[in-house]
């Protein structure tokens, strides 16, 4: 089994920024694509950013785009997501997932829960007005 372990949430103030980094098994990161997925309360879960294997493509949500950037560092076998310029829209559990697709088939197929393999557990991102 895959293990994905998120990081770096917390609270944070409106305009502010942080930065989110998930761990990714290195035997299998550089061919996995890796997304990123936040569930408020009372909400639905909803795509966030996805990058693809090799960090060939990249893909935003309308709601984080212009202010999310989603990265691959491959040293640390992670996938970073900056946030900047917060709101707080954006207060959520962050959940990051991976996917072994080969193909790309675009914003469409990353924003779907179904297609990817492994989730991690989550981390709180609070932001205050």
């Amino acid at each position: 089994q895959v293990q994905l372990v998120e990081s770096g949430g917390g609270s944070v103030q409106a305009g502010d920024s942080l930065r989110l980094s998930c761990a990714v098994p290195g035997q299998i990161f550089s061919n996995y694509s890796v997304g990123w997925f936040r569930k408020a309360p009372g909400k639905e879960r909803e795509f966030v950013a996805a990058i693809r294997r090799r960090g060939i493509n990249r893909y935003y949500a309308d709601s984080v785009q212009g202010r999310f950037i989603i990265s691959r560092d491959n040293a640390k076998s992670s996938v970073a997501l900056q946030m900047n310029r917060l709101k707080p829209e954006d207060t959520a559990v962050y959940y990051c997932a991976a996917d072994s697709e080969v193909a790309d088939f675009g914003r469409y197929y990353y924003s779907r829960e179904i297609i990817w393999d492994y989730w991690g557990q989550g981390t709180q991102v609070t932001v205050s007005a």
